[in-house]
């Protein structure tokens, strides 16, 4: 009975230590797996043949596969030390997504209190990305949160994502974020990307969002200035999402203009309008159709329409017009709450002088899949 009681003693005093003497932290593995197969794409090479196999190129179609740490250190005052490491891997081939780089996802370390909200400095999601995530697709979060979220693009209806990038992608390198929601619903949050040379301004970046959690309605919009090799561009955004009990639609607007030198301004019209549909039951479903129109476009080197902001151009191409639509949906079934398989497919049609490498001078492809998802 003494042994009991000294033990009883010693748990309580732990946990006093624990919750009271010295500060509290976390560190937390976390991951996700996404393997789709099989997967058909037609256009696959110049002949016009399809092909059939383990995701596009070993890439999955909604989530990159990853693993990472996060976690949180409490010193007191309500303010917490974070911090995420964040990797990223391909599962059909088990190699990393980006060779050399073992962080490329997050690499970032900051500080979060309720009063100023959130400051992070690192390899981390440019803050338009985030911004625009409650409506750029059909399947991010309905609500601005300080956390990082942000629309995949490894299949062709997720390129307008770029529209929201820097010069370095839709991460930023050496990037400083703020993010803070307000308890009355509006969100606010500003970045900026150091181009790390005597040039401060090059190969820099800056971006502020803005927006409102309404409950059913919510919207977001984001202005981006990047400099890229000593050219401008810019960005503006605005959309949002309404659910309807069981439905959620989801509509947003992008405009682009891009400096080419002597060629002048390109510029872009992109829009976005999707629908998710949430019964009671393991089933959801996903519809949605985007349309990126460009005007005075430059192609690349390979003689395509370069993404926005990180995509290099062809000073001797000449200017295009044109447009690139696509229709995607998907159906997932959820097997539990970290667990779902899914069917999925998009179809992309080109038009004008719009053209894109992966359809080797084909002007439509279709794409199809299933897979499964996992999380840990």
């Amino acid at each position: 009975m003494l042994k009991k009681k000294y033990l009883a003693l010693a748990v309580t005093a732990g946990a006093f230590a624990a919750t009271g003497a010295h500060a509290q932290s976390s560190v937390q593995l976390y991951g996700l797996m996404d393997l789709s197969f099989p997967t058909y794409r037609t256009h696959a090479d110049a002949n016009g043949n399809h092909v059939i196999g383990m995701g596009n190129d070993g890439e999955p179609w909604f989530s990159g596969s990853r693993w990472g740490l996060k976690g949180a250190e409490d010193i007191g005052g309500g303010t917490k030390i974070i911090f995420r490491l964040e990797s990223e891997f391909v599962v059909a081939n088990g190699q990393m997504e980006d060779s050399g780089q073992i962080f490329d996802r997050d690499a970032w370390v900051g500080i979060e209190n309720d009063t100023f909200g959130k400051i992070t400095a690192g390899f981390q999601n440019t803050i338009a990305r985030d911004a625009a995530a409650i409506y750029g697709d059909a399947y991010g979060s309905p609500r601005l949160s300080t956390e990082e979220g942000g629309f995949t693009n490894s299949n062709n209806f997720k390129q307008i994502i770029f529209y929201a990038a820097g010069p370095t992608g839709t991460r930023y390198n050496n990037g400083v974020a703020w993010k803070k929601l307000f308890s009355n619903g509006i969100f606010a949050s500003a970045g900026y990307a150091f181009g790390n040379s005597t040039s401060f301004g090059s190969n820099s970046t800056y971006q502020a969002a803005l927006g409102y959690n309404g409950g059913p309605f919510n919207v977001s919009g984001f202005y981006s200035h990047v400099n890229r090799v000593g050219f401008t561009n810019q960005s503006f955004s605005v959309g949002g999402n309404y659910t309807f009990g069981i439905l959620r639609a989801n509509a947003g607007y992008f405009r682009y203009l891009g400096n080419q030198g002597a060629l002048g301004q390109r510029q872009d019209n992109a829009w976005t309008v999707s629908l998710k549909l949430s019964p009671k039951g393991p089933l959801d479903y996903e519809l949605g159709y985007q349309q990126m129109r460009v005007k005075n476009a430059a192609y690349n080197g390979d003689g395509n329409i370069p993404n926005a902001n990180v995509g290099a151009f062809d000073p001797t191409s000449g200017l295009h017009n044109g447009f690139k639509e696509t229709l995607y949906g998907s159906i997932f079934y959820h097997l539990s709450k970290r667990t779902e398989v899914y069917l999925a497919g998009d179809y992309m049609k080109l038009h004008g002088g719009y053209t894109v490498g992966s359809t080797f001078g084909a002007t439509n492809q279709l794409e199809l899949t299933t897979g499964v998802r996992t999380r840990f």
